[in-house]
Order: C-alpha cells, then sequence, then structure tokens
C-alpha cells in the first residue's frame, strides 16, 4: 500500500487507501442522498406544488414556503435554483423570492439534524441496512406509488450507509493525536483562523455541489476529535455562503430579477457571516447554553453544531425579515438592468442542479410558463375585440403588439415542449408523466388558439385598409359569440393545470355546443343578409371570423379533455 509522509509536519502516515475509502464513502452518501430526493419528489410531488402555490406577497409565508419546500426535497440547490427560475419567469418578485431563499436556509439544516441525532447516536448498520431490506420489495412492485416508497427507504439507508464507511474511513483523532499537528499551523491565530475556516467550509461545498454532503463531512470530522466546536462552526459557515454558488450559476445568462435573486441569496448569506463574525465566540456560548444535552461530551459535538446552524440561519432570518423591501431595492441598485435584458428573446433553459434530482421542481416550473402562455392568449382575443369594435381608430401599435404576442406563443410552444421533453427523461412517477403528456397537448391548444386569435387581427387588419363595412347587426353577434369564447377562456384560464372533474368537462362541452349552435346561427343569419343583396364582400368576411371563433372554442375543449388527465 502506497503511503505518504507530510516531513516535518509530524503527521501520521496517509494511505491512499484510506483516501479512497473517503471519497467512495462520500459517494455512497451522496448517491443515497440523490436516490432519497427523487423517491421524496416523485411520491410528494403534488403537495411540493401545493406549497409552491401558497406564496403570497406575505414575507412571512414566503419563508415558510421555502422552509417546508426545502424540507420536503432535501435540498436548499433546488429550491434556490426554482426560485431563479420563477423569478426569471416573472411569476415571482424579487421580495417574495428573498422569504423563500431565507426560509431555504433555515429548511437545509434538516439534514445536519438527521445525520447528527441518527448518525452518530445510534448504531448505523442497525437503521440502513433494515432500511434497503425494507425498501427491496417496494422496488418490484407493480404500483408507482409502493416503488417511490421503496426509492425513499432504500435511499435514506444507502445514505446512512454511506455515512457509516465515511465515520469508519476517517481515523479516530484520540488514537492518532499526530494527524491534528497541521491544524496547529491555522489555529490560535484569530480573524484570520477563522477566516481560512470559513473559507475551507465553501470550498468544500463548491466541490461536492451539496451543502448537505459538505455538513455531513464536517459534523463526521467533529464526532471524531479532528476539529473542535470554534473550528466546525466557522466551516459551516463557510458552507453557507458555498450554497449559494449553484444558484449563481443557474442565474447565468437569465433575465435581470433571475440574477438579482442569485445575487440576493448570496448577499444575505455574506451579510450573515459579516455580522456573526463579530460575535461568534458569544453565539456560541450561547448555544452551548441553551443546548438540553451535556455539551462537553465529544460525541453531542454534532448536535452542537447542528444547533449552532439552526440557530445561526433563523437568527439571521429573523434579522433581514422586516428589512426584505429596502433589501430587495439594493440589490436592484447593485445588479443593474442591461440593454440585452430588454431585448432577450424567450427561453426555457433546462438546468441541472448538480447532485439533487429536481424533476418535479422542473415541471412545476413548466406549469408556471404554461399558466403564462394560457393568460398571453386572453389577452390576444382581448385586444382583438378592443380593434375590431373600433374600427374607425388608427390601431397600429395594438395590431402590432398582437403579432408580437404572437410570435412569442410560437417560441414559447418550442421551448416549453422542448423543455417537457427533457423532464421526461427524468426519473418521474407515473402522475408525473401523465401530466407531461397532458401539458404539452395544452402547449399545442394554446398555441392554436393565439394562431386563431393572429388570423382574427389580420382579418381586422385586412377590413380596414379595404374599408369593408360589416352590417350593423353583425357587431352585436361578434359581441355574443365573443362572451361564449371569454367564458371558455376564463374556465381553462381558472383551472390551467389542474385536475378538471367530469362535472366541468360536462360544462366544456355544453359551452362548446352553445358555440357550435351559436355559429350555425349567425352563419345562417350572414346567408339571409347576403340574399338580400347586402355586401358580399363583407359577409364573406364575416363568415372568416365566425369560422375562427369556432376554432378557438375546439381548442379550448381540447385544453378542457387534456385538464382531465392533470393530477
Amino acid at each position: 500500500m502506497i503511503e505518504y509522509k507530510m516531513e516535518g509536519s509530524g503527521i501520521s502516515p496517509f494511505s491512499m487507501g484510506m483516501f479512497f475509502k473517503i471519497i467512495g464513502s462520500l459517494g455512497l452518501f451522496l448517491y443515497g442522498m440523490r436516490v432519497m430526493s427523487s423517491g421524496i419528489q416523485k411520491a410528494a410531488g403534488n403537495k411540493m406544488q401545493s406549497i409552491m402555490n401558497f406564496i403570497t406577497q406575505n414575507r412571512v409565508v414566503a419563508v415558510f414556503t421555502g422552509f417546508f419546500t426545502t424540507a420536503l426535497i432535501q435540498s436548499s440547490s433546488a429550491t434556490t435554483v426554482m426560485v431563479v427560475s420563477f423569478v426569471n419567469a416573472a411569476l415571482l418578485t424579487l421580495p417574495q423570492a428573498i422569504g423563500v431563499i431565507m426560509g431555504a436556509n433555515i429548511g437545509t439544516t434538516i439534514t445536519t439534524w438527521i445525520v447528527s441525532i441518527v448518525g452518530f447516536k445510534f448504531k448505523i448498520s442497525t437503521i440502513a441496512l433494515p432500511m434497503v431490506g425494507l425498501g427491496l420489495p417496494f422496488i418490484f412492485s407493480k404500483v408507482k406509488k409502493r416503488r417511490d416508497l421503496g426509492e425513499i427507504l432504500i435511499g435514506f439507508g444507502l445514505l446512512f450507509l454511506g455515512l457509516m464507511f465515511l465515520k469508519e474511513s476517517v481515523p479516530d483523532i484520540r488514537q492518532s493525536p499526530q494527524a491534528l499537528a497541521f491544524l496547529q499551523n491555522f489555529t490560535d491565530r484569530g480573524l484570520f483562523s477563522w477566516l481560512i475556516f470559513v473559507a475551507a467550509g465553501t470550498v468544500l461545498t463548491i466541490m461536492v455541489q451539496s451543502s448537505s454532503a459538505a455538513l455531513a463531512i464536517t459534523v463526521t470530522m467533529a464526532f471524531m476529535g479532528w476539529i473542535d466546536l470554534s473550528t466546525g462552526a466557522a466551516i459551516v459557515l463557510g458552507e453557507n455562503i458555498g450554497t449559494t454558488v449553484t444558484a449563481y450559476l443557474a442565474s447565468i445568462g437569465t433575465h435581470v430579477n433571475a440574477r438579482r435573486a442569485a445575487r440576493a441569496h448570496l448577499l444575505f448569506n455574506l451579510f450573515g457571516v459579516l455580522w456573526i463574525s463579530l460575535v461568534f465566540h458569544q453565539f456560541l456560548d450561547l448555544v452551548l447554553r441553551i443546548a438540553p444535552w451535556n455539551t462537553t461530551l465529544q460525541v453531542n459535538l454534532p448536535l452542537n453544531l447542528a444547533l449552532f446552524h439552526s440557530c445561526f440561519n433563523i437568527i439571521n432570518t429573523l434579522i433581514f425579515l422586516p428589512f426584505v423591501t429596502p433589501f430587495s431595492r439594493l440589490v436592484k441598485k447593485l445588479v443593474r438592468s442591461r440593454k440585452s435584458d430588454e431585448e432577450k428573446d424567450y427561453a426555457l433553459t433546462f438546468r441541472s442542479t448538480g447532485i439533487q434530482n429536481t424533476a418535479q421542481v422542473r415541471i412545476l416550473e413548466a406549469k408556471k410558463e404554461i399558466e403564462k402562455m394560457a393568460i398571453l392568449t386572453k389577452e390576444m382575443f382581448a385586444t382583438f375585440l378592443h380593434i375590431f369594435h373600433n374600427p374607425d381608430k388608427k390601431m397600429g401599435d395594438k395590431v402590432d403588439r398582437v403579432k408580437t404576442q404572437e410570435d412569442l406563443t410560437d417560441r414559447m410552444q418550442e421551448e416549453i415542449i422542448k423543455y417537457l421533453m427533457e423532464c421526461a427523461k427524468e426519473s418521474l412517477s407515473e402522475t408525473s408523466i401523465m401530466d407531461i403528456r397532458a401539458m404539452m397537448r395544452i402547449v399545442n391548444e394554446l398555441e392554436n388558439i393565439a394562431d386563431s386569435c393572429f388570423k382574427l387581427m389580420i382579418l381586422t387588419e385586412r377590413k380596414y385598409h379595404k374599408k369593408i363595412i360589416f352590417h350593423k347587426d353583425s357587431y352585436r353577434e361578434v359581441t355574443e359569440f365573443s362572451n361564449k369564447i371569454n367564458e371558455f377562456m376564463k374556465m381553462y384560464i381558472d383551472n390551467i393545470n389542474r385536475h378538471i372533474n367530469k362535472k366541468d368537462l360536462e360544462r366544456a362541452f355544453n359551452l362548446e355546443n352553445q358555440i357550435d349552435n351559436l355559429r350555425d346561427k349567425l352563419k345562417k343569419a350572414a346567408e339571409r343578409r347576403m340574399q338580400k343583396d347586402h355586401d358580399v364582400k363583407g359577409e364573406v368576411m364575416y363568415l372568416d371570423f365566425l369560422r375562427h371563433f369556432e376554432h378557438i372554442g375546439d381548442y379550448s375543449l381540447n385544453v378542457a379533455q387534456a385538464l382531465v388527465s392533470i393530477k
């Protein structure tokens, strides 16, 4: 076995075998975390969506949203990347995003508590191996929900097996005290020592791309006696900074608001580390005083670190929560918009968060984009009606706007479909797979509606330029017809991305029948006017309007039918 020894440092020989054991243990820990996270997201994807939909202007609710979402999916990185994406799509404001980010920082402490309590207070093999054994039969079940449960159990077991191997791979410092000799070069140097260990925590988190994994390494070193509470706490603070890198990378190439959300995450964590540096030792003393266990025991050092981690993030949030609005203004001043932000084409980029599987998060983002597309189609139809009922006014700017919106819906269709196809490659629940199929159909139908709105606008423009006059009854008839179309549009917008029941579907069929009957009625009225020698050219064009109205009704019914498959 190859061994290395640092000359003059007094370090005991460190073998390559030990190094690869540590790397392998960490790999097993990370893989277990990924499997468990994937299972949790597939089993609880709809609940996670409900939590995210609960975000309001209330900053306290936003904090709790961030906390529960992160605790549920076991990944602050996934939550913050999702927040950056939502801000980029203008579905979250910057103050809302800051609140969610604060909550995500608190939610990520859950992993530290699990590792500290279960990982070191019990014999891990007595828990981990039975978990794997218990989950195995579920993996082979024909029922998807049971397979998801099996994934959670096996992931949980693998995670703690990795932790067990990590603990066994790191040598016990009490038996080899000379192994800590190299740390003596960085301790007892006041603020410099503190900065060194904060930087070490930051680099560690960036390297493993998971604050949870970095924290597991830190509490393991603490448990084995490699570091004391002061050093471990400084490393934990660095890991709080390192976890912001994922969201920062996800914001590259996005709109200015998304970059602001990522920068807010970084500044929030940096400011927290800054103020605690002034009261670091006093804060540690406070943590030790409120701990309900014997803080002097080495075995309780991981718990001390978990308590420090939670107290820091909770107090940091409480300090900044009243100042969310001025803080968001500060971020806006620091991250100014560029000309490219105004000219940026629509893009829904499929972004990976590294270690964590965030398929459910990505589906949720796609659903938000579909909702945005649905609202856009209604705006296009409303603009058309406004121009149609004001034939004598120049509406060139509004016509151009609808043309621009139609181009946007084309790009949205392409980007969302492409995005959903990337999501479909991930490990998903049966429900999510059905949702993706239904979402693709909805996107295509919405684009068809946008096309019909655009064609109505082209007809209106042609009518204006050719000075075609409609019969006075035509405007009343169009109002009657458009009311039914608006009712149908309101129905699918109110229920977009939600499962609709048979009663709602019957209502949709009833609306579509009313639209068909109205088309037949108005078509006969137009034919009667033509027989009375009214302007044939105008009535033929009027029939074209009715035809596109009917198409919008048909496409709206297709959207409603697809919503039946959304769970």
